[in-house]
């Protein structure tokens, strides 16, 4: 059984390797490793193996998915838990296989959101880089204490809810937003309307899938339903923000602070180095300049146990492929999509 794996990274090739080498199976695996993102221009590569592995960046709409299916592979594995970009209709008329990784220490992902929160709120980004340039001065440092103030969390799913225990720790009151409410968030806060959320939150938190009903979920019609000075922070996916629209509202004042690890055009920059490159994002490059303003690269999952639990869960897919079941992460099971096109959970 060989897997080509895309858009490799020594990390990736590290936990896969080493989960590969330790696990009894009874067919074995030969990894094959791409550092370039699946694309039309790259799917050639996948000749000869059974089986891609993907992640957030790579393209899989309808010519890379028949031109995979032409090359003989029959099953993507998605080593994330997002999937808004594979084209699962086409998947589905193809026959293929494809199975995400729902679940991976959802705690990081939360506890890096708490992170930007802070980092925003405090502003320790600008003082970090005035202590350096001997600048102690704690002039425009002023924050707001996070113990009392109310955050609005847009998708209770498990990493919603990891969030709702932290905050709640720090003393918050939580709201929530999300059409298929959970009993868990019970113990943590509230379910608001989405306005409701967004008329009342010091802070909010998006932890959505990108679907079509989320896409600018964020945009200039919710930004100006949003309490005035409040802070935005994305973990989820950057198509959930309208950037154009917090441009606006960054500029003129509607919107106290912005923190991103992701980013809706991130596509063609994310997880390399363009350091000794021309950026030609003009709206990220814009985005860099606002001082109440953080941009990350797509990081809030990366730790040790969330790179460990991404590997075994995505060979543990592979052994479903193999052994002809459909298996519990699977997204289309004989033909047809297990997820249903018109009731997305707003969730992640």
């Amino acid at each position: 059984m060989k897997l080509a794996v895309f858009s490799a990274k020594p990390y990736d090739r590290r936990y896969l390797e080493g989960v590969n080498s330790s696990r009894s199976s009874s067919v074995p695996v030969q990894l094959i490793f791409h550092e370039f993102s699946l694309s039309v221009d790259t799917v050639a590569l996948a000749r000869g193996a059974d089986a891609v592995c993907v992640f957030v960046n790579d393209t899989l709409d309808t010519p890379v998915l028949e031109s995979l299916h032409g090359l003989g592979v029959r099953a993507v594995l998605l080593r994330c838990a997002g999937y808004n970009n594979v084209n699962l209709a086409v998947a589905e008329r193809l026959g293929f296989f494809v199975a995400n990784v729902p679940s991976y220490s959802p705690e990081a992902v939360a506890e890096f959101a708490i992170a930007l929160i802070q980092t925003l709120n405090r502003n320790t980004h600008r003082a970090y880089n005035r202590v350096r340039e001997g600048n102690f001065s704690l002039v425009g440092l002023l924050g707001r204490t996070l113990h009392g103030k109310t955050v609005g969390i847009v998708g209770t799913g498990r990493i919603g809810l990891a969030l709702a225990r932290i905050l709640k720790g720090f003393g918050c009151h939580v709201l929530a937003h999300d059409p298929f409410p959970t009993d868990a968030f019970a113990a943590y806060g509230e379910y608001v309307p989405l306005n409701d959320l967004l008329a009342r939150s010091d802070f909010v938190s998006l932890h959505c899938p990108l679907t079509e009903s989320t896409r600018h979920i964020v945009n200039a019609d919710s930004l100006g339903r949003m309490k005035p000075g409040a802070m935005l922070v994305n973990t989820s996916r950057g198509g959930l923000i309208q950037t154009k629209a917090v441009l606006a509202a960054l500029k003129g004042g509607r919107l106290g602070g912005l923190a991103l690890d992701v980013y809706e055009g991130e596509g063609a920059l994310f997880y390399n180095d363009h350091s000794g490159d021309i950026i030609d994002d003009d709206d990220l490059m814009r985005l860099t300049t606002f001082h109440n303003v953080l941009v990350c690269g797509h990081q809030a999952f990366f730790t040790e146990e969330a790179l460990a639990e991404i590997a075994e869960s995505t060979l543990r897919n592979l052994d479903d492929f193999v052994a002809g079941v459909p298996g519990r992460n699977s997204l289309v099971r004989d033909g047809h999509l297990i997820i249903r096109r018109d009731s997305l959970p707003v969730r992640i």
